[in-house]
């Protein structure tokens, strides 16, 4: 399986994000451009891949549905194979992409291969079903991860997600007002999408260097 990658940011970056993206939208929608973006601007190197059945819809035209996130661990494993990143790596990826890459995690960081995780919006539960929750390989998490969440997501609030049991080892960044794209109402909280993605940025960099220390 030969996996294509999108990139962006300068070769000789600081360190190298690997992401991933949502259950239904592909690697190069408005989000994810955006978000790679903001972390390139920040000095990292930034690629992008698709799961195959993303993939697919492109190729073949026919609207697949995702799998279980679970049955694609196996792809993103081949991913950071084939990457072959200089420098550490981060993994992660956009809702699905950073859950699938928080699932073999562990593994990969206990080889060595990673620095780190990095999940954009995670999806803690389905929308409307708050009793549905995907944390329980969160709790035991050994690898150091932040996830940057809107407050307003709807698969995992402000209000929620202090509830749930999660390892020490992830960081959570909560950027006021956001939806599950980390977008907020202007009007309401005062900040543009531009503002939250560079707030993003900037923490991404400083945790990634802390990493290193």
């Amino acid at each position: 399986m030969s996996i294509a990658f999108l990139y962006d940011g300068a070769e000789d970056a600081r360190a190298t994000i690997l992401l991933a993206h949502g259950a239904g939208a592909p690697m190069d929608s408005a989000s994810m451009n955006a978000a790679a973006k903001a972390l390139a601007d920040a000095s990292f190197r930034v690629a992008r891949f698709e799961f195959g059945y993303m993939g697919a819809r492109r190729t073949e035209g026919a609207r697949k549905p995702p799998p279980r996130a679970e049955t694609l661990n196996p792809e993103y494993r081949a991913a950071v194979e084939q990457l072959s990143a200089r420098g550490p790596l981060v993994i992660g990826g956009k809702s699905m992409g950073g859950r699938v890459a928080s699932m073999v995690a562990d593994d990969l960081f206990a080889q060595g291969k990673i620095a780190g995780l990095l999940c954009l919006g995670y999806p803690f539960h389905p929308p409307g079903k708050p009793e549905q929750l995907r944390t329980r390989h969160l709790a035991t998490l050994q690898t150091p991860t932040l996830i940057v969440q809107g407050t307003r997501d709807e698969f995992g609030t402000r209000e929620e997600v202090p509830t749930y049991a999660l390892s020490e080892r992830i960081e959570l960044l909560w950027l006021e007002d956001g939806d599950h794209d980390l977008k907020p109402r202007k009007a309401i909280s005062g900040f543009s999408a531009a503002d939250h993605l560079k707030t993003m940025a900037e923490k991404v960099a400083a945790w990634a260097d802390a990493l290193s220390r």
